[in-house]
């Protein structure tokens, strides 16, 4: 009876949820690309994407380095299916994210509770972490 209840509540709201997730996803991604040079959208174009996922590459940026230095947002980098690898997945390949570009991607994931401040925050500290990459490795 539960279940029968969840998807009958999934079924009535997808539609207006699938909205609002792909308004927050373009939103983070406008953010960032405003915000930083050197971002480039993985996968297809916006029409053809899931709500709920971003998956971008920072130009001079080290995969490992910045998904430790954004320890405070849950991301993740290279494809959901390959976490925990440590070599760029089929999928990252497939999309044409591959050689540096790979190790430069991260992952967002966009849900239920994912809020206007929650982009907000994500934009700010991604940016910041990103910019204080950069200058680390030109000073090195």
């Amino acid at each position: 009876m539960g279940l029968a209840k969840a998807l009958e509540l999934c079924r009535a709201e997808m539609a207006v949820e699938s909205a609002r997730l792909a308004s927050l996803r373009d939103r983070l991604y406008q953010g960032l690309t405003g915000n930083l040079d050197g971002v480039r959208l993985n996968g297809p174009a916006a029409n053809r994407r899931l709500p709920h996922n971003l998956h971008v590459s920072f130009d001079d940026i080290e995969g490992e380095a910045l998904l430790m230095a954004l320890g405070d947002l849950a991301v993740s980098t290279g494809s959901a299916c390959s976490s925990g690898s440590q070599a760029p997945s089929h999928v990252l390949h497939a999309i044409g994210a591959v050689g540096d570009r790979a190790g430069a991607s991260i992952r967002f994931g966009l849900g239920r509770t994912t809020t206007d401040a929650d982009i907000d925050f994500a934009i700010d500290r991604v940016t910041t972490v990103v910019r204080a990459l950069r200058t680390q490795s030109v000073r090195a």
